[in-house]
Parts: structure tokens; sequence; C-alpha cells
């Protein structure tokens, strides 16, 4: 692997699910706790079916997997699912990638590291405490707080912490886009939820740790 990375950036921002964690067991296990209290959702709520809109703004996943639903039902069911979410994962949170902390040290040791993600507020929170990595990051921001896309919201990042030359890490073409309109490398992790079928990323890792190696 080539180290034309190296001293390029002076920080790194990532997204969460599938770039640091694997979530989706639990959180539909969640969803589908909450579909069994109503009546109105037609199919089992799968890890599979989370996987697929893994990376989507929390509102549009919504949109997307009950489209029958009236909007204030579907409103209502999101709100549930949210709920249940934080709970669950509040307990049993979601699988690591391996090397995921001895990687994130050696990199605090040389960027400042964000997290920026699609989804509620206090789901990064959760990350971070159940991890114990709260002094590993120095900021978060998702599109709970002020529901907007994440474009935005690494922009936002890079203009309140004055960030000069960061990378985003991430694992959908949505990473991809979003990073690229907020004018932002991305470097993009072929082990997560998604690929990339349009664009050039700075970089290609298939596991975590690959990052010691690049940057």
């Amino acid at each position: 692997m080539n180290n034309h990375l190296k001293e390029r950036y002076d920080s790194i921002i990532f997204d969460l699910d599938g770039t640091l964690w694997d979530s989706t067991a639990n959180v539909a296990t969640a969803w589908q706790k909450a579909k069994l209290e109503v009546d109105y959702i037609k199919d089992d709520i799968t890890q599979q079916t989370v996987r697929s809109i893994t990376g989507m703004a929390y509102n549009a996943i919504f949109e997307k997997l009950f489209p029958y639903l009236e909007p204030e039902v579907r409103e209502e069911f999101k709100r549930r699912c949210a709920k249940y979410e934080l709970e669950v994962l509040n307990t049993k949170g979601g699988e690591l990638y391996p090397e995921l902390k001895s990687t994130l040290n050696y990199l605090q040791s040389k960027y400042k590291l964000f997290v920026v993600s699609n989804c509620q507020c206090g789901y990064i929170e959760t990350f971070l405490r159940l991890n114990q990595l709260e002094h590993v990051f120095v900021g978060h921001q998702c599109y709970g707080t002020k529901g907007q896309p994440k474009f935005q919201n690494i922009i936002d990042v890079v203009n309140d912490y004055n960030l000069k030359a960061p990378v985003y890490v991430g694992d959908t073409q949505g990473d991809y886009d979003s990073a690229t309109k907020a004018s932002v490398p991305i470097i993009f992790a072929t082990y997560g939820f998604g690929q990339v079928n349009d664009g050039q990323p700075v970089a290609v890792i298939n596991k975590f740790s690959d990052l010691v190696e690049i940057l």
C-alpha cells in the first residue's frame, strides 16, 4: 500500500454505521419489537432490512421502508422504533470492526477525529459511551440535531472546528456523494454496507486497520 496520503490531512471525519461498527442486528431487534406492538406494518423487520437502508437519513429510511403508511402514522412508528433502538443499543451496542480501538488510538495521536452520521440524536453518544471512546473524538454531528443532510453536517464540522485539510471515511455511495458535495476527499471502506459505483475515492481500505498504513 502506498503512503501518498501521509501528512496530507489534519483531521478525519468518520461515518459510523458500516465504517466504525455494525449495529444492524440489534437495530433490527428493536424495530421488530416496535412492529409487534402495532397492526399496520406488513413485513417483519430483519437485519437485511436494516442493512438495505443503512446510511440514509432517518426520515428517508421510514419513507422507503413503509411507503404505504400515512405520514402521521409513519412518524409515530418512527418515534417508536427510535425509542426502542436507543434502549437496545444502550445495553447491547453494535459490533466494532476488528482493531478499531487500537487504530483509532494511533490516528488520534496524529489527527483530530470526528463522527458525522445520518442517525438520530443520542445514537453517536451511545456508541462513544459504550465503547469508552469519548476521549478519542473531538466532536460529532448527526442528522437528528438539525435535520440537515450529511454534506451540510460535514461542512458544519469543518467550519466549527476550523479544519484545513479534512478527509472523510465512509462505506456507501451516499457517503461519497456527501463528502464530495462538501468538498472533502473520501477514503472508501469496502467492508461496509455499500459500494461506490460512481466516483473516485482517494484511497480504498478493506479493513479498518488499513488506515494505519495509509495515514
